[in-house]
């Protein structure tokens, strides 16, 4: 249970990472991926990598530069243009759903203009999910100057949409519906130079 805990990435650029476990029965026709992430980086970084054997970008939430981010759903993607961040902790859901190839982004609790990929699209199951690097093969393939520092927190992925409400609720830390991967009941690995450290502030 990570409850008011964080990643802390220490180093940058970094070889670090943090592998999760994940229990998927069937492949995705939807999702949702939400976290909170603190840094001051300004180059590329990924926050969510989920590779399969097929597809290295299955799902990945990436921060080209700090006034976008793009989500990938099997190695196409779209972008999201946001203001740059003030040096505070930003929260972040994208979700896509396979029967619209509709992808939504929130941030801070607050939804982006839709986008749309990959229609009809199934996320394979057979995952490689990682934390602070972007794979380029299965569960690896890292290039450190893509690679995340700083503190990650409140990790979920749901294998469906979530309502306007969940997300808000998600930005907001309150009850959420049971998850994939969830915060509170993170299975993981710490790879490298990855501490765990209480949250300093809400």
């Amino acid at each position: 249970d990570l409850y008011r805990k964080v990643f802390v990435f220490r180093k940058d650029p970094s070889d670090a990472y943090v592998v999760l476990r994940a229990k998927l029965e069937q492949p995705l026709q939807n999702f949702t991926v939400c976290l909170r992430s603190y840094t001051d980086l300004t180059r590329p970084h990924s926050l969510f990598s989920y590779a399969t054997k097929a597809q290295d970008n299955e799902i990945l939430l990436f921060k080209p530069k700090p006034s976008e981010y793009r989500l990938y759903v099997g190695g196409k993607f779209v972008t999201f243009r946001v203001p740059e961040g003030r040096g505070d902790w930003e929260h972040v859901c994208a979700s896509w759903e396979s029967a619209t190839g509709i992808a939504e982004f929130w941030l801070n609790g607050k939804p982006w203009p839709r986008k749309g990929l990959q229609r009809g699209y199934t996320v394979g199951t057979e995952a490689a999910i990682v934390l602070g690097q972007e794979q380029d093969a299965f569960g690896g393939g890292f290039d450190v100057y893509n690679s995340f520092s700083g503190e990650l927190a409140d990790v979920y992925l749901w294998d469906a949409g979530l309502s306007p409400d969940k997300m808000r609720a998600a930005y907001q830390s309150l009850r959420l519906p049971p998850a994939v991967l969830a915060w509170k009941s993170l299975s993981y690995e710490v790879k490298g130079d990855v501490v765990v450290k209480p949250r300093l502030r809400e």
